[in-house]
Order: structure tokens, then C-alpha cells, then sequence
């Protein structure tokens, strides 16, 4: 008997409805469940009920931004989506505030409807690629506790994103090992998946702040290391 893959629900927010209708008509067509949001407080309190697989999400709206929405979604206990930031800005500034409140990934506008529909397809395959697989080793200090999806560091616990939690585990199961950037993506992202180029760079600045010390080591032209050895 053949087991159909559950639908995958997305939730759009935008403060122009001309947009949202588009978007929205764009991928019924391909069979996903949509809801929409005119703004950041209707969207939270729409995620916690609808529960979605993806969140595109538009920058500036009124009464909460994207930035500001996207970090109170990050901290609603059980919700997971991925979150793409759907925006006219390109500026780098913009662009790394979205990475640093927690987003997966960054769509300019204006997007042709079927490239959307790609870069919505990609961005769930995210959420469907399976974790890296930790290794034996152990991290003096440092425990991956894949079950509670929490980083134990000298006794302390510490919450991280989904993406940055696989990041750190893929670096720290093989300690010491020279990560590549395209393994990086690969291995965390994806195949065939589209992000932009400061992405992991983001992620990893965040990683650093957040284990307050420089075990994750830069290796100029090639990727990043979990240096054990020279802490």
C-alpha cells in the first residue's frame, strides 16, 4: 500500500494582499496547503496554531517587522519551520539582521512565479534532509544532545536554531577535520539548494558568540575546523 507524503503547509506574510494572492494562487497550484498574515502579530499567532513546514515572510510591515517577527517565532516552543525572508531590500545589512534573527534563507523581490515555486521547493527539501550523524568522539566540555536538539557546554545548556545546531554537530563529529563550504551546504542545507554566500559565515559568527570562545577555526579558501587540540 502506498503511503502519500503528508501535504506540506506554508504561511505567507505580507502587508500587500495583491502579493499574497499571487503567492498564494502560485503554489496551490502545486498542491500545498497555504494561510496568510497581514503583519508579524497575526503571523505568530497563526504559526502556533497551523504549524507550518515553511514561513516566507516579507521585511517591512506594520506594527512587527520580519526581523522581530522571525525572532519570536524562533522562540515558540515546538515550532520548527523554515523561515525564508521574501523582500524588495537586498541590502547586506538586511540581509545578515534576517540571518542573525534566525532565518534560512533570503528571496529578493521582484521573483517570477515559477522561480519562486523552485526556491520553495528547495527550501523544504531543507527541512526534509536528515541531520548529520555525530560521531564517537567526544568534546571535552561540549556534549550534542540530539534528542532534546540541546548543546551542553561546560554544564550549561544552550538553545540554537535548527540550522546551527547542525552546523556545530557536523563540525564536532569529527573534530579537527577541515569541513569544506560546499560540504558545509551540502551536508546542512542540502542538495541543489540556493543560499546566499554569507550564510554559513553568519551561522558561524553566531556559533562563536554563542560558545563564547574560538573552538571553530576559519581555514582561508577551503571551510572550518572544531579545533580540540589547540583551544
Amino acid at each position: 500500500m502506498h503511503v502519500t507524503d503528508p501535504v506540506k503547509k506554508i504561511l505567507l506574510v505580507d502587508d500587500e494582499q495583491d502579493i499574497l494572492d499571487m503567492i498564494s494562487y502560485n503554489l496551490q497550484k502545486e498542491g500545498y496547503k497555504i494561510e496568510t498574515a497581514t503583519n508579524g502579530r497575526e503571523a505568530i499567532s497563526i504559526a502556533k496554531e497551523f504549524n507550518p513546514d515553511l514561513i516566507l515572510l516579507d521585511v517591512m510591515m506594520p506594527e512587527m517587522d520580519g526581523v522581530e517577527t522571525c525572532i519570536e517565532l524562533r522562540q515558540v516552543q515546538g515550532l520548527q519551520p523554515v523561515v525564508a525572508f521574501l523582500t524588495a531590500r537586498s541590502e547586506d545589512y538586511s540581509q545578515i539582521a534576517g540571518f542573525d534573527a534566525g532565518a534560512d534563507d533570503y528571496i529578493s523581490k521582484p521573483i517570477k512565479p515559477r522561480v519562486l515555486v523552485s526556491r520553495v521547493k528547495a527550501l523544504l527539501r531543507r527541512k526534509n534532509t536528515p541531520p548529520p550523524t555525530p560521531s564517537d568522539h567526544e568534546v571535552p566540555g561540549l556534549v550534542i544532545d540530539r534528542d532534546r536538539y540541546l548543546v551542553i557546554k561546560d554544564g550549561k545548556e544552550l538553545t540554537f536554531p535548527k540550522k546551527e545546531f547542525e552546523l556545530l554537530s557536523l563540525l564536532v563529529s569529527k573534530p579537527n577535520k577541515v569541513f569544506s563550504r560546499e560540504t558545509i551546504l551540502t551536508k546542512v542545507w542540502g542538495q541543489n539548494v540556493v543560499v546566499g554566500d554569507r550564510t554559513i559565515d553568519v551561522h558561524i559568527r553566531k556559533l562563536r558568540v554563542a560558545l563564547g570562545d574560538d573552538s571553530i577555526k576559519t581555514v582561508k579558501g577551503v571551510g572550518y575546523r572544531f579545533s580540540v587540540l589547540d583551544q
